[in-house]
């Protein structure tokens, strides 16, 4: 058994990939496994499983939905030669080594020269002259067949919108009047592709043969607009010793021209084995007749099916464009908000904790403006000393203080045109927030030891984590610039109110890194998963993606365990009933029990406590917060406060 996916059409066509015995997911996100560029696919469309010498396949309630063999579905188990359709794709599922010879209605294409028996422009069809068929055709049976064929033909084609649909009710009423066995219908392509694409049917609906095609009688008829028919195969020099005919025992075949605008668009191609039932030239007047009927509708089908998919397309390139993670409620309300103030040019100020993807959402305010093409310049006012600060926003002049040798551009300079992201602005010092406030309002500055004014068109865009309301109060900053940044404001919510976003986030994580090491694949258990969402993450986003990391550089299996996890993580105490809680539960209740009796033993001095236990006193903090024992210590008899300076202190201690 050596199951895989064969692409036969879509963004990966031709490509086939080897299915893991474990789940894989497809979409357009780049963690999952089977990632494609294709905006018609949800960011997590569907995932395939190994079930058995089988596989089964479930829709992850993706917007357009999976087919499998045209049917749309939900959960189903598969069988070898299926066709599982995602947005433009198309995979053949095949489970044997002779999978490629078995599917259905696929088009194999033969090099080889031939000779017409008949050759004539389509201008010249008898049926596209009513005047002439008059005069020329006696009143038959047959004539009276093609044309009530002509006129269903007629009327199918223009009330079917779906193009394959279309395509395939024009070769079932061309079985219905010429006796072929096989017919496909091929519209053109780009580049060195002479087919976009290739319909192709058996009379017999269940024959699991592919339907062999003469690539060079199809690109003959394609490059010369010429309709061609072979009557007797067997008896032409140049085609009874083509390979594919031979073995497909064809004794008769025609193609006929697809023309619009007098452009040819594409052909349709009929052979068949029956040697009492040869094409004739009436055969290919008919069928020439019917291409000329449907191949403006086929053409507007084709546009049609383009503008959907060109519709869809930017459709999703007019919503927001950002890297952020999570479809929570939460979440949505922030992406809304992007979208929202992105194409304005008001200041934006972004706030919340450390960790929360805050450069992040500044990011996608600039990608989905129109500043997008300009600058996004990243000042970090916590990690440049308040000496520099100034010269490295304002530029300086050459020789404004010893070592300015020469004249530098600001950043604010810089960023001209663009967006300026100021993080973790309520670190800037008093001074510089006066000289920032005369940028915002006057959108000029100086450089340092210049003397003529710069202006400057820029959108400035600033987070903290600080609460900067309270700075204002306490004389910390200042609140005419604080009101000149706070035009628009978000709030991004920490991990703990987003626990949904979680799972996602973790399985995008884990991919990431899988990618960046160069390593296997690797899932969490479920364990490890509820560890995660007990936990509260008061690093956030960013402590998350270091957990996940050091598990994966850990685990030495194919799947992340809770004892790969980080410490602080296993420390909050996990719901009974998953398994592993007991084990990890009475370890963290030995961790308590052995942080009371060394507090208890040093009369509440946290350093000598910290001794006692052979840890650093921080390290002791860090416990005692994530074993939730502050309460515990605080509470217990030998520690109240009042009894002596240690216990005092402890007392102290316990409340910062």
């Amino acid at each position: 058994m050596n199951p895989r996916l064969q692409v036969i059409a879509g963004p990966l066509k031709d490509s086939t990939f080897a299915l893991p015995s474990g789940e894989i997911h497809i979409g357009r996100d780049p963690s999952n496994l089977l990632s494609i560029s294709d905006p018609s696919l949800s960011r997590r469309h569907c995932a395939l499983s190994r079930e058995g010498d089988s596989y089964r396949i479930r829709d992850l309630d993706s917007r357009n939905g999976t087919s499998v063999n045209g049917a749309a579905i939900k959960d189903v188990r598969l069988c070898h030669g299926d066709q599982i359709a995602v947005g433009d794709s198309i995979f053949l599922l095949l489970l044997h080594e002779d999978a490629e010879e078995s599917s259905a209605g696929r088009v194999e294409y033969e090099d080889s020269l031939t000779q017409a028996t008949a050759q004539f422009r389509p201008q010249d069809v008898l049926y596209l002259q009513p005047d002439r068929i008059l005069k020329e055709l006696p009143a038959s049976s047959r004539v009276a067949r093609n044309l009530n064929a002509l006129l269903k033909i007629s009327q199918v084609v223009h009330s079917i919108r779906d193009l394959d649909e279309l395509q395939g009710q024009i070769l079932k009423l061309i079985f219905d009047v010429v006796p072929a066995e096989r017919g496909a219908i091929l519209l053109d392509g780009k580049g060195d592709e002479p087919f976009a694409s290739a319909f192709a049917r058996h009379r017999v609906a269940k024959s699991a043969l592919p339907v062999r095609i003469s690539r060079t009688i199809t690109c003959q008829v394609m490059q010369k607009g010429l309709a061609i028919l072979g009557a007797d195969v067997p008896g032409s020099n140049d085609l009874a010793d083509v390979e594919s005919l031979v073995s497909s025992h064809v004794r008769s075949l025609l193609c006929v021209p697809l023309t619009v605008f007098q452009k040819v668009t594409g052909c349709i191609y009929l052979d068949t084995g029956n040697a009492a039932a040869r094409f004739d030239e009436d055969h290919l007047h008919l069928v020439a007749a019917i291409a000329g009927t449907s191949a403006v509708a086929l053409e507007n089908a084709r546009r049609m099916q383009w503008l959907e998919h060109e519709n869809l397309r930017l459709s999703t390139e007019l919503n927001l464009d950002h890297n952020l993670i999570g479809e929570s409620s939460r979440m949505k309300e922030v992406y809304q908000f992007l979208a929202r103030v992105a194409p304005t040019e008001s200041n934006v100020l972004l706030t919340g904790e450390s960790g929360t993807g805050k450069e992040l959402a500044a990011r996608a305010i600039h990608r989905n403006s129109p500043r997008s093409s300009k600058p996004f310049v990243a000042i970090n006012c916590a990690a440049i000393p308040e000496g520099l600060l100034e010269s490295e926003l304002f530029g300086y002049e050459r020789g404004a203080f010893t070592g300015a040798v020469a004249q530098k551009k600001g950043r604010l300079e810089v960023a001209n045109g663009g967006v300026v992201f100021l993080d973790e602005i309520g670190e800037l010092a008093l001074g510089l927030q006066g000289k920032l406030l005369r940028v915002l309002q006057e959108r000029e500055f100086e450089r340092v030891g210049g003397t003529r004014p710069i202006s400057v068109n820029i959108r400035v865009i600033a987070a903290t984590n600080r609460d900067l309301g309270e700075a204002v109060r306490t004389g910390m900053f200042r609140n005419d610039l604080f009101y000149r940044l706070n035009v628009l404001s978000l709030v991004l919510p920490p991990l703990r109110e987003r626990r949904e976003d979680i799972a996602v986030l973790a399985d995008y994580l884990v991919a990431k890194y899988v990618q960046k090491f160069n390593v296997k694949s690797k899932k969490l258990s479920p364990q490890a998963m509820a560890c995660l969402l007990n936990y509260e993450w008061p690093g956030n986003v960013r402590e998350l993606e270091n957990a996940l990391e050091r598990a994966l550089v850990m685990s030495v299996q194919d799947v992340i365990q809770p004892e790969d996890l980080p410490e602080s993580i296993l420390e909050k105490a996990l719901t009974p009933g998953i398994a592993g809680a007991k084990y990890h539960n009475q370890v963290r209740e030995v961790k308590k029990q052995l942080i009371l009796n060394a507090m208890q033993e040093s009369k509440g001095n946290y350093t000598h406590a910290a001794q006692i236990l052979g840890v650093h006193v921080n390290y002791l903090h860090r416990l005692i917060r994530n074993l939730d024992i502050k309460e515990a210590v605080r509470s217990s008899p030998d520690l109240r406060p009042g009894s002596g300076p240690s216990q005092r202190r402890a007392s102290s201690q316990l409340e910062t």
